[in-house]
């Protein structure tokens, strides 16, 4: 059964997971369409610069979900429960492991090119956010242990996803967050 789309907000989420599943180049408009009931006017209706757009626009749902709730919190938070929060955040938006970081995929792509503003932006915030907790907490090294941690929670979804095992992300994300407050 076809959901039900009204406006532009509605159609991103279903794209996202189409781009997950099938990456940009093989996220056809014939696949977007069948994932989101709608033909190639209304696409076009809600995303004039076609896929490109629609990418862009998943993209840019993703980087707000993370400032909402990974960047602000590591920011501006507690930074022991901000860390703390940040993996159990990751630990659900990507379902143990099960799902594909979009941004991750789509840095490793070609298309990373055509995206290449808004793929540096989003493991710059992290990276940045995540620094300034652990500077909080007095940490040294802040920035070194930030992008070792964002690059292990990143390795750890390929990880999971490669060997079917979900328990390797959780275990992973579990070290992780043990390394980070301990210190």
């Amino acid at each position: 059964m076809a959901r039900q789309v009204h406006e532009r907000a509605d159609v991103v989420p279903l794209l996202a997971e189409v781009f997950r599943e099938h990456g940009y180049e093989g996220a056809s408009l014939a696949r977007i369409g069948a994932a989101t009931g709608l033909g190639k006017g209304s696409l076009y209706h809600f995303f004039p610069g076609g896929k490109a757009e629609m990418a862009a626009a998943v993209l840019d749902e993703i980087g707000g979900w993370f400032e909402r709730e990974i960047y602000a919190p590591l920011r501006d938070g507690d930074a022991g429960p901000a860390i703390d929060h940040m993996f159990a955040a990751c630990e659900s938006y990507f379902r143990t492991g099960r799902r594909v970081c979009l941004v991750g995929a789509f840095a490793l792509a070609d298309t990373r090119d055509l995206f290449a503003a808004a793929l540096r932006d989003y493991f710059a915030a992290w990276v940045e956010a995540l620094a300034a907790a652990l500077t909080r907490l007095g940490r040294a090294n802040a920035a070194t242990l930030a992008e070792a941690a964002v690059g292990g929670i990143q390795g750890a979804i390929v990880l999971s996803r490669a060997l079917d095992r979900p328990e390797v992300f959780s275990r992973i994300l579990e070290g992780l967050r043990r390394d980070l407050s301990a210190g």
